[in-house]
């Protein structure tokens, strides 16, 4: 067996140690349940975010099962560690589908989305990619489906608003080397000469890099009037960072990654004047939602990292639920086909944190986006994009 195979082996046992399953209910209720799955990274470089997104859908279980479960009867959510990692990720994935035989699972990071989209499709079980964000999502199969929008929403939003609302002429774009950063580049630098503006420098770099020097010099002598990046959560602070140092002053524009309060206090004074997407009302846009960011507050003692993809992540049980509700309401068996029949019959959502969704024909959402910047120490809105 090689090094590669064991260490394999190695993450498959612990991540199958980590399975969860999220329910208000004993051992009487094992054989009334509705399950569903839930894989995303509670280790690794991730973690951080994946554990709050997590947290979301436990809270959402559990009021779901509060106020009556589905018809009566409990909602069970098993839980994997993918570590964001696209190998584990099909381990799983192909364990939810075989083991758990769950109908339907929920999991996120562009890079896994893919990666497991043919677990999905072979064994006709629903996967709902909530909060990646690669366009080429909508294209995995018949079974593989957004609640979030892709990169072409908001990405498109940020170009044209930098070229039309800023008044920006020349851009530098800095992408991460993966599936989150290049189709993702791509559509900003598009839509951005379209605009009328002109794309100077155009630098990549690895998913291991600490030090962005390389990129970030050629950036500098292109003398571009914004810089648009393209990275994680967990990179974008290091990579922001690394331009202040250099002395790019130019504001910087990003995507939801971006968007959460670790970003400011991780850069302090160096995240003034950052642009980022949010694809979620906040606090101030919906009373549901100051509820729910007090919450974090009283009980987590903070804001959740990354607020919008939590409040996907949130409501993603509410869907399953409604359309499990459906279809034991029609008596029709619970299997990944008929799901994924039943929820394109449905198609429309009223969910409790994004509000109205629609499940398109060409598998994408379509949402307002809210353009959010770095003031005074704290995020505030900017604009509101296709309301």
């Amino acid at each position: 067996m090689s090094s590669f195979d064991r260490r394999a082996g190695m993450q498959f046992v612990a991540a199958a140690f980590m399975a969860v399953t999220i329910a208000l209910a004993g051992p009487a209720f094992a054989q009334d349940a509705f399950r569903f799955g839930l894989a995303m990274p509670l280790t690794g470089s991730q973690a951080l975010y994946g554990q709050d997104q997590v947290k979301a859908a436990e809270w959402a279980v559990a009021e779901i099962n509060k106020a009556g479960g589905v018809n009566g009867k409990k909602l069970e959510m098993t839980v994997l560690d993918t570590q964001a990692d696209p190998q584990l990720g099909i381990q799983m994935a192909n364990r939810l589908v075989s083991v758990e035989k769950v109908p339907v699972f929920v999991t996120a990071w562009s890079a896994v989305v893919k990666a497991v989209a043919p677990v999905a499709n072979d064994n006709r079980v629903v996967e709902l990619s909530v909060g990646a964000n690669s366009p080429d999502i909508a294209k995995l199969g018949d079974y593989v489906y957004t609640t979030f929008p892709l990169a072409d929403i908001d990405i498109t939003a940020v170009a044209k608003y930098a070229a039309t609302n800023m008044g920006k002429k020349k851009a530098a774009i800095v992408y991460i080397n993966n599936e989150t950063g290049i189709v993702a580049a791509e559509v900003y630098k598009k839509v951005f000469t379209e605009a009328g503006g002109q794309v100077v420098a155009y630098e990549t770099y690895d998913p291991k890099a600490t030090d962005f020097t390389g990129p970030l010099l050629k950036v500098r002598a292109a003398n571009p009037d914004i810089i648009h990046l393209q990275g994680l959560v967990s990179d974008t602070p290091q990579v922001i960072a690394q331009m202040r140092q250099l002395g790019l002053a130019q504001p910087i524009s990003s995507y939801s990654a971006a968007y959460n309060p670790k970003l400011i206090q991780q850069l302090g004074a160096a995240a003034e004047g950052v642009i980022a997407t949010s694809l979620a009302p906040g606090a101030d846009d919906s009373d549901t939602v100051q509820v729910y960011v007090a919450r974090w507050s009283k009980e987590v003692g903070r804001e959740p990292n990354g607020l919008p993809y939590t409040q996907y992540l949130y409501d993603a049980p509410y869907l399953v639920a409604a359309v499990l509700k459906s279809l034991d309401d029609k008596k029709t068996p619970i299997t990944g086909e008929n799901f994924r029949k039943e929820m394109l019959a449905m198609r429309t959502f009223a969910l409790p944190m994004t509000g109205k969704t629609t499940l398109g024909e060409d598998h994408t959402v379509v949402k307002p986006v809210y353009l959010m910047e770095v003031k005074g120490g704290k995020w505030t809105r900017k604009a509101i994009v296709g309301e």
